[in-house]
């Protein structure tokens, strides 16, 4: 049991900013009845970030890398001393939910409450730091949930998206694709179509309707595939909101390149903890037990607290140590991961945001996960005829760069990841880690609420790698551990280099530019390892 009578200590990495550009609404009423996730430390020796070798199960998993009955013991009794519950334990994350009252919540974290509002959104928010008894540090990692502002956005852009004032259109003549066209210019392995796979896809926000995937697929000649949406923390597949577009485009290129493959997608609200209770879902799933995590969705480091970066990565660890691939959409705004332009109220004005320096996206810069970036992709009589960086030079542009949070990793040392571009020009991981279609110019496909439509972003490579991921498993018999140790152990036949284009963003609308990565032979950073070569690593998968 913690000791309420020790002093308190400071919760490393759960700083929040003092929040901008929201109207405040209110303390947070002390009846008020809250949830919150807190994740407990890996027990010692437990290292999955360093598994070699076969990957373990879901149950090996469990056993090895949940926490420790006495840990869990310990929070137990911190919860029962500020007349708290917990709620749900799900010991193979490490997550123990405690439930109460805003006012006991406020008491057990040293923090204050109370509700903002941005852009006709109401959420509850917290500024400074958390603290927890002595007894606790070390134990506790994170404590997430007591701050409920959107967290993430989806990285897609359709070809109707309004260009902000002053910018150039890119040119009209380019040809968009279905999923399995662009599957076929890059040579997906034939004979593979995911069977025996099962592909986990994370949403926070929107919807699907059956009709419109029952019309998609059979427009491309294809049975529908198994679509099972699975509720977290309360949110369901809820159509009808503009996130259906997300919702819709990952689930057709997933279904489009890996028709038999399964797909579970996982609803949760769009906050942090939402973020943290979906992937735990989707890793530790032993229904579903999705193979492939797909996400499309993220947000600059530097709105992220480090306490949940950290809780983030280390269950993207777990789901590397089962043999897991984690697929992460780079970003859609370039080096800079933010648009120079918002609208509020209806009206378009300056991002408040955008401050001309470059970021990473997260969690597509977590080393557990491979960042997946955007390319511009020409075909011409069933073949590539010119493929480039993504760059509409309108503010949309594939995301990438180099990580302010996290070291370059082993397998990334020797690939030239250059010093960032920002004042200081800091060194850490390179983003993305390889790349695929995504001018919404050169866009997929789909059918969203009764409609076609032809979107992009790298919102689409996300799943489009995921897909061909669920091929390559096939392919090995289900032994392919598809991780980023095992790409960029690949030879360059496993890849088409992009050695053409930036990533850079202009000035406009009075907005300064931000400075970006310039593709180059080899990796780099906007287009990572390069798109896929399909022959090349339909070589190496048969070897896995």
């Amino acid at each position: 049991m913690a000791d309420e009578s020790s002093p308190r200590v400071t919760l490393r990495g759960s700083e929040r900013e003092p929040l901008g550009g929201v109207e405040p609404r209110g303390p947070v009423q002390p009846d008020e009845v809250l949830t919150v996730t807190v994740v407990l430390r890996r027990p010692p020796g437990a290292r999955p970030e360093g598994t070699q070798g076969e990957a373990v199960s879901r149950e090996e998993a469990a056993a090895s890398f949940a926490a420790s009955p006495g840990d869990v013991d310990a929070v137990a009794g911190f919860a029962a001393d500020h007349g708290l519950e917990i709620s749900e334990r799900i010991d193979a994350a490490r997550l123990v939910k405690l439930r109460g009252p805003a006012s006991a919540m406020s008491a057990a974290f040293g923090v204050s409450l109370a509700y903002y509002e941005r852009d006709g959104v109401l959420f509850r928010g917290r500024e400074g730091a958390l603290t927890v008894p002595a007894g606790l540090d070390g134990i506790v990692e994170a404590v997430i949930g007591l701050d409920s502002r959107p967290q993430v956005r989806p990285h897609f852009v359709a070809v109707t998206e309004e260009l902000p004032e002053g910018a150039t259109a890119a040119p009209t003549a380019l040809k968009s694709f279905t999923p399995i066209e662009v599957a076929n210019l890059y040579g997906f392995p034939s004979g593979t179509d995911g069977t025996g796979q099962s592909v986990g896809i994370l949403e926070f926000g929107g919807g699907f309707l059956q009709s419109d995937l029952d019309a998609y697929f059979s427009s491309l000649g294809l049975q529908t595939p198994k679509v099972v949406a699975v509720g977290v923390d309360g949110a369901a597949n809820s159509p009808g909101d503009p996130a259906d577009v997300e919702v819709v485009l990952d689930i057709d290129v997933v279904g489009a390149v890996a028709p038999k493959a399964a797909i579970a997608v996982y609803f949760a609200p769009n906050t942090d903890q939402g973020f943290i209770d979906a992937a735990a879902a989707a890793i530790h799933d032993t229904v579903n037990k999705p193979s492939v995590i797909s996400i499309s969705w993220g947000a600059p480091e530097r709105f992220w607290t480090a306490q949940t970066m950290t809780a983030l990565d280390g269950l993207f660890a777990d789901a590397r140590a089962m043999g897991v691939s984690v697929m992460v959409a780079a970003g859609d705004h370039g080096s800079a991961d933010e648009p120079q332009t918002i609208r509020q109220n209806g009206i378009v004005v300056r991002n408040p945001a955008y401050d001309g320096r470059a970021h990473t996206d997260f969690p597509a810069s977590s080393p557990n996960a491979t960042g997946c970036g955007g390319t511009r992709l020409e075909a011409a009589g069933g073949t590539i005829s010119a493929e480039t960086v993504w760059n509409d030079n309108n503010g949309w542009a594939t995301g990438g760069g180099v990580s302010d949070v996290f070291a370059v990793p082993l397998w990334q040392q020797g690939r030239n990841v250059p010093p960032s571009v920002n004042p200081g020009h800091h060194v850490g991981r390179g983003v993305p880690d390889v790349a695929g279609d995504a001018d919404n110019l050169t866009g997929y496909q789909i059918y969203v609420n009764g409609r076609s439509a032809v979107v992009g972003g790298t919102s689409a490579v996300a799943p489009l790698w995921s897909g061909l991921t669920a091929r390559l498993r096939e392919l090995s018999g289900g032994t392919l551990r598809l991780d980023n140790a095992w790409l960029y152990a690949r030879s360059a036949s496993a890849f088409r280099d992009i050695t053409s284009g930036t990533n850079a963003i202009a000035a406009a609308n009075s907005q300064p530019p931000t400075k970006g990565y310039t593709a180059a032979p080899g990796w780099d950073a906007c287009s990572g390892l390069g798109a896929p070569n399909g022959a090349g690593l339909a070589s190496a998968a048969r070897g896995a």
